[in-house]
């Protein structure tokens, strides 16, 4: 017979154990148990080993951990608040148009979307990110790359 977590015997199939009322045994009978306990005892949980967890990458021990910092096309938009800007947009298994270009003054860029406006009309797009291709610029962006430790320089 074998005692579960909670003091009450499961796996017997006989149709008495509070299991047998709906709810799921989640130990077999067929497999080891994480607790072990007699009646007359209390449930001791078996001591497990502690595997140390290895850093994946490069690092310097002992060293300070640097601080990267991921580009993303929503920055990059950020950063470019107020320039214009030619976004070229996809929309798959759209009859009415497949591929459309949009120009605008950038107002806001978040994580899946953007906002742009048409000087001309006044007009706000909102973009989503997901149909974004490409963006170009007819001036010089502003554009950060991003700190690495490892990068080489010229």
């Amino acid at each position: 017979m074998h005692y579960n977590n909670y003091g009450t015997t499961s796996g017997c199939g006989c149709g008495d154990s509070m299991y047998s009322q709906g709810y799921a045994n989640p130990y077999p009978s067929n497999q080891m148990m994480p607790f072990t306990a007699t009646p007359m005892q209390p449930a001791q949980q078996q001591p497990q080993a502690m595997v140390p967890q290895q850093p994946s990458g490069s690092f310097i021990p002992g060293g300070p951990q640097p601080v990267v910092e991921q580009t993303y096309v929503e920055n990059i938009l950020r950063d470019n608040r107020g320039k214009v800007g030619t976004f070229y947009m996809t929309y798959e298994n759209n009859s009415q148009w497949n591929a459309k270009i949009f120009r605008g003054v950038i107002e806001t860029a978040g994580r899946d979307h953007i906002i742009i406006s048409d000087p001309e009309t006044g007009m706000r797009y909102l973009l989503l990110m997901l149909n974004l291709n490409y963006v170009t610029f007819d001036e010089e962006i502003n554009y950060i790359p991003p700190y690495s430790p490892f990068a080489r320089t010229r």
